[in-house]
């Protein structure tokens, strides 16, 4: 894939847009800036779709799953078959990111982008059967990563068509906290040690042996930091590549896609690498409990709403987001301005 050609087809931010959506934060009857960040994503937003009309009412979720054959090395507390066990549930409605999804209003796609085992009746954009163990080699080829970036660029595109509105990357694989902190070691120019969470709960000596993984698994490997592409197709996973993939598309066809937790974000990070102007769709939601995430967050130039210490994956704690992002949007549609209520504006300047 030519990421430099598809870099400069991604529309540039609508500045006026952005503005008069600023315009209308400044005009509305309430002090301020007293909404916070949420006011600053939606003037975001509209400098992505280049529309002061924000709407955000048909949203998804997708959710790459794949697996990774670093398992082999004891980083994780289940094998590889809890990936197609949890990605059967959310076709049938019954996973954690299904249930929070019915809340929020969000539609949930399970995508097999890099699973071992087959599930009946999920989207096939199967890549691989699981990446191999970056203790012993690259986790893939560099075609199979491309490959894996343009299905998230595909589905973004399909999901365009349909008329959604805001995405939000999800994921789903055993072992993918460390190839993602394996990721993000590099990007970050950090130590094992700051990347390597406890993931789904490991022991103190699990830790340790996943801290070593991630040294060792670089060490083996050598990405080269300044390719992120090679930095994902050494030590990384596909479904952080599929995830890059929807960040891309979404600045591509002009939808916001929100960040989950840190493997959302090391992928963010890998798409904002590969193609910077990407870096306009992606969007903060929470701050995961895992240490590489406010670095990662940091990085990218982004502020989260949510603190909860959430690590659940699947895009669980993004999902927690559009509920707020949903009462912002309730009072810059609809609330009054100060010329309607027949009161002096507040001048911006003295803010």
């Amino acid at each position: 894939m030519d990421f430099k050609k598809i870099n400069a087809a991604i529309p540039p931010r609508d500045e006026t847009a952005a503005q008069c959506a600023r315009d209308r934060w400044n005009n509305i009857a309430k002090p301020i800036g007293s909404l916070g960040l949420l006011e600053d994503a939606i003037v975001e937003i509209a400098a992505l779709t280049g529309t002061i009309k924000i709407c955000i009412d048909r949203r998804a979720v997708v959710v790459f799953c794949a697996d990774n054959g670093v398992v082999e090395e004891g980083v994780t507390q289940t094998g590889q078959d809890v990936t197609a066990l949890v990605a059967g549930n959310m076709l049938k409605g019954q996973s954690a990111v299904c249930l929070m999804a019915r809340v929020a209003r969000a539609d949930v796609f399970p995508v097999d982008i890099g699973m071992c085992y087959d599930v009946p009746g999920i989207c096939d954009c199967n890549i691989l059967k699981g990446t191999s163990n970056i203790m012993k080699g690259p986790a893939m080829s560099r075609e199979d990563a491309e490959r894996a970036i343009e299905c998230g660029i595909n589905i973004a595109k399909k999901l365009h068509d349909k008329g959604y509105l805001v995405l939000i990357s999800g994921e789903m694989g055993i072992g993918n906290t460390t190839t993602s902190g394996a990721v993000a070691a590099v990007l970050l120019g950090e130590s094992s040690k700051m990347v390597a969470g406890r993931g789904a709960g490991l022991s103190e000596e699990g830790l340790v042996r996943k801290q070593h993984v991630i040294s060792r698994a670089i060490d083996i490997n050598q990405p080269d930091p300044k390719d992120a592409l090679d930095v994902v197709s050494k030590v990384g996973g596909l479904d952080i590549a599929g995830m890059a993939g929807l960040f891309i598309g979404g600045a591509l066809y002009r939808i916001p896609v929100l960040v989950d937790g840190v493997i959302s974000a090391t992928a963010a990070l890998v798409a904002k690498s590969i193609c910077p102007a990407a870096s306009q769709a992606i969007f903060a939601t929470h701050l995961s409990s895992e240490p590489s995430a406010k670095k990662l967050l940091n990085v990218l130039g982004i502020k989260t709403f949510i603190k909860a210490n959430m690590r659940l994956g699947e895009g669980t704690g993004a999902l927690c987001a559009l509920p707020l992002l949903d009462m912002a949007l309730s009072v810059y549609n609809g609330m009054v301005s100060f010329d309607d209520i027949g009161l002096a504006p507040y001048d911006v300047h003295n803010v």
